[in-house]
């Protein structure tokens, strides 16, 4: 099981990794065309978005990889199905359920297996 959650951890650090570096390094207009939702958003919100998607990368893999604090890889975890679910209601109001919801819906269900996992099943 703890493998198990290894490898959960590690696809949603890196896709929240890459996600929120693009929202970092990219001004929204060069993605408005295939990325609509920016332009619900500020360039500043954006950048917060970002921020918070690499701290909550960052808290999946590095709490339980040093064992310094490791009860915050479950709240890192519970932190991006939040911003998940915000991302969810967003993409649901600008009818971009498939294929963005579907991902949304499977990066939330992963973040509640990781911090159910951590929290009960395998606490650090």
């Amino acid at each position: 099981m703890n493998t198990f959650l290894w490898i959960i951890q590690g696809i949603m650090a890196a896709a929240f990794m890459m996600t929120g570096a693009m929202k970092l390094i990219t001004k929204k207009e060069a993605v408005a065309d295939t990325m609509g939702y920016v332009n619900d958003f500020t360039q500043e919100q954006l950048y917060g978005i970002g921020v918070l998607e690499l701290m909550g990368a960052a808290g999946l893999i590095l709490p339980l990889l040093t064992g310094i604090l490791p009860v915050l890889t479950p709240v890192a975890a519970l932190g991006l199905v939040v911003i998940m679910v915000g991302a969810f209601f967003t993409h649901l109001r600008r009818d971009e359920i498939i294929p963005m919801g579907l991902m949304n819906i499977m990066l939330i269900a992963m973040g509640l297996f990781v911090a159910y996992g951590r929290f009960f099943l395998l606490p650090g």
